[in-house]
């Protein structure tokens, strides 16, 4: 039924362009627009040091295996101070600079719509993009038809789609606490850290940045992997060389949005006063 319901969504559209990071759930979408309006669809994707290594090159490899127009271009969240400044609503400032930019780009393919992956879970997060693509007039047809991460996964797997499996992979800002400046060379530091444990075969990862002290986020079931003696050492000798003094391992394991707790608890502590 919420399959139905997302054709039913898209078929309102005579062109639409879709945000597409190669995630699942942008894949999904894109998947679901090319069933209903073919070659009337484009994928369009933003080139950005924020986005951790190998996006890119997934996004291109699942558009082209779907026959799918992708269209890239770089992103400029960087240049923007208010992004970089990095306070709490840093994702609408970047949602408002990327998705101007993506619909310039799609109008150049005659495309005046614009959708982007969003699904239902998501709302259950503090999620200050959401106002940015509502602003604009981005559609989130996943939300529409009712689809939570679980749908999206199984409608990918039925589907067909080779990375239905595949773990979220947040902007690399993301990482950083806010109020900490965004900068180019920390970016990178956690990139190269999270890629090497990824090397390692920890595929869910998250390597929070808080200055010289990296805190590693991974599933329950992953902990045990990362103190195994040889691989533990190996970790704190690559990360040190990388410029992290402290290496440690956050025994509660990997949760969507932990970086927000500390907006929520700012409220809470308002809210009391």
């Amino acid at each position: 039924m919420k399959e139905a319901a997302l054709y039913s969504c898209l078929h309102r559209f005579t062109r639409l362009g879709v945000a597409f990071s190669g995630g699942v759930d942008s894949t999904v979408l894109l998947a679901a627009a090319f069933r209903v309006l073919g070659s009337r669809v484009v994928a369009l994707t933003a080139m950005s040091p924020i986005h951790p290594s190998g996006e890119k090159e997934a996004s291109i490899e699942v558009a082209s295996r779907m026959g799918v127009t992708h269209i890239l271009f770089p992103s400029q969240e960087m240049d923007d101070p208010a992004f970089t400044a990095n306070s709490p609503d840093r994702c609408y400032h970047c949602k408002t600079g990327l998705f101007s930019s993506m619909g310039l780009k799609a109008a150049d393919s005659g495309i005046t719509v614009l959708a982007h992956g969003a699904n239902v879970d998501d709302l259950s997060d503090y999620r200050p993009g959401f106002r940015a693509a509502h602003e604009l007039g981005v559609v989130a047809p996943l939300i529409e038809a009712g689809l939570n991460k679980a749908d999206v996964r199984g409608l990918a797997r039925r589907w067909g789609l080779e990375n239905w499996n595949r773990p979220a992979m947040a902007c690399l800002a993301t990482r950083i606490p806010y109020g900490t400046p965004i900068q180019l060379h920390i970016l990178k530091q956690i990139d190269r850290a999270e890629a090497f444990l990824r090397e390692l075969g920890v595929l869910h990862c998250r390597v929070r940045h808080y200055g010289n002290l990296a805190r590693i986020e991974t599933g329950p079931e992953q902990i045990a992997l990362l103190i195994e003696p040889g691989l533990r050492e190996r970790i704190v000798t690559q990360l040190r060389q990388m410029g992290y003094a402290h290496i440690c391992l956050d025994l509660e394991g990997y949760a969507p949005g932990k970086m927000n707790r500390d907006i929520e608890k700012n409220r809470s502590c308002s809210e009391k006063q």
